[in-house]
């Protein structure tokens, strides 16, 4: 076979964004001499927005547009241009290429937002993302010399504020999960200790967790200590009717004495 370049190339944008990304997978067709809007790209119908294949767009956070909240997830790009004006359309489908296959009730959101006229034309299509930060970016799409532009928000605020809360106010880090490896492969048992401190403290409830500090303080040669979380443990595996744990603290309790 022979291999040609496309005339209208398909091309993959990918730009972090809030916690996540967005992803754009669309074609790029040329004005190559022609009138575009208004006759190869008609007023008032529903435009694929780009060439060959359907236009998609990938959002890896919930974002909002228009107003309306848009889920994670991958969507169909549509518009519908008009000489000052466009509709941008985000849809649930992925695979409309002409408009005879588009079916509004697909739509997730649609937007109105105007046409900004440029002083040099754009020969090949292109579909953008600018003015990125933390929380808003635009979605650019400018060919021959057109520009229209989507706004584009999203909540990172209180996303970080649940991390916060959960691993710095809530404390709530692994540390039964390392310690329990510190213990059982013969690592640093002082530091593993502490750990088994913080999760008890952080999750008093889990005579486990007192169980297996116990079994540390037994290494270090803490025998009071020991002796004191195994029994705390005792208690709270005799509440939960845990035998095999209320066997296990009972043997330990008994190899202190």
């Amino acid at each position: 076979s022979i291999r040609t370049p496309q005339p209208s190339p398909p091309a993959t944008i990918k730009q972090d964004f809030g916690l996540s990304s967005i992803e754009i997978s669309y074609s790029r067709p040329l004005i190559r001499g022609r009138q575009i809007f208004g006759n190869v790209v008609p007023f008032g119908k529903v435009w694929r927005t780009g060439a060959n294949n359907a236009t998609t767009i990938s959002f890896g956070d919930d974002v909002t547009i228009g107003g309306k909240l848009v889920k994670a997830g991958k969507y169909g790009l549509l518009s519908i241009p008009e000489s000052s004006e466009w509709t941008l359309i985000i849809t649930q489908q992925l695979d409309v290429t002409n408009a005879a296959a588009y079916k509004p009730e697909m739509d997730v959101v649609r937007v109105k937002v105007p046409v900004t006229n440029i002083p040099m034309p754009i020969e090949s299509f292109t579909i953008m993302l600018n003015n990125v930060n933390t929380t808003s970016c635009e979605l650019w799409i400018l060919w021959d010399q057109s520009l229209v532009m989507l706004p584009i928000t999203t909540d990172i605020d209180s996303k970080i504020m649940a991390q916060i809360n959960n691993t710095v106010v809530n404390d709530n880090r692994p540390y039964y999960t390392a310690a329990v490896y510190y213990l059982e492969n013969g690592k640093d048992l002082n530091l593993a200790l502490g750990w088994f401190e913080k999760a008890c403290a952080s999750n008093p409830n889990q005579y486990w967790v007192w169980h297996n500090r116990a079994k540390c303080e037994v290494k270090l040669g803490k025998k009071d200590a020991a002796k004191a979380s195994a029994g705390k443990s005792l208690e709270l595996a005799k509440n939960a009717k845990d035998d095999a744990y209320i066997r296990m603290n009972e043997e330990l309790l008994k190899s202190l004495k």
